[in-house]
């Protein structure tokens, strides 16, 4: 277990039973979460990706995208 970990369990154990769970249920709905994207971005075939592409392709050539930069402007 990292020293960050440790450091957060024991913050969360000073905590009333009642927030620990409220805590304890945020952070397993999180790891499933997580667990539940792995695993569709695992299983994600080429013919998938190829389909992805296409449609980025498609939309950028169409005008349907906007540059990065214009979204987050490099400052000087």
């Amino acid at each position: 277990m990292t020293e960050l970990l440790q450091q957060v369990i024991s913050e969360i154990q000073k905590l009333p039973a009642d927030q620990q769970d409220a805590i304890a249920s945020r952070l397993m709905a999180e790891l499933k979460d997580e667990q539940r994207w792995t695993e569709q971005f695992e299983s994600t075939t080429d013919e998938q990706w190829e389909r992805l592409a296409n449609m980025v392709r498609q939309e950028i050539a169409s005008g349907e995208t906007v540059p990065l930069d214009k979204v987050f402007p490099v400052k000087p």
